[in-house]
């Protein structure tokens, strides 16, 4: 399973998860049965609030999953129509967070969860 967690940092499986999907600097690409990793920069960085278009954000790649803190319902609904889950993930590393997902410890998102707006410091708002 290929999985995208959106950071701020580039530093791998170190890389802290942000707390939103769109407004992530980069995606850290980890295949969670080979263990290869990359960081691929957000490529849609500058969308306007609400219109977050997440394949493009990828660049492309293709994935079966997003772990992140939070995601607006917009780019939930996207995901979900190609087949790629979105999972709530908790505060620390990729590897933290590939840890739990491997053994079934992050909840999905759902659609009642979605952001509904974005804070001072760019935290999500539910």
């Amino acid at each position: 399973m290929r999985i995208a967690f959106p950071s701020t940092e580039k530093l791998g499986l170190d890389s802290p998860v942000y707390a939103h999907f769109g407004s992530a600097p980069y995606f850290v690409i980890v295949d969670a049965d080979g263990g290869d990793v990359e960081t691929v920069e957000n490529k849609d960085l500058h969308h306007l609030h609400g219109n977050c278009q997440p394949l493009r954000a990828l660049g492309g790649i293709s994935v079966d999953a997003v772990v992140v803190g939070g995601i607006g319902r917009g780019a939930l609904t996207k995901l979900n129509q190609e087949g790629i889950v979105a999972y709530r993930a908790v505060e620390g590393s990729v590897s933290e967070n590939l840890a739990l997902i491997k053994n079934d410890g992050l909840p999905r998102f759902n659609i009642d969860q979605t952001c509904q707006g974005h804070g001072r410091n760019g935290e999500c708002i539910h």
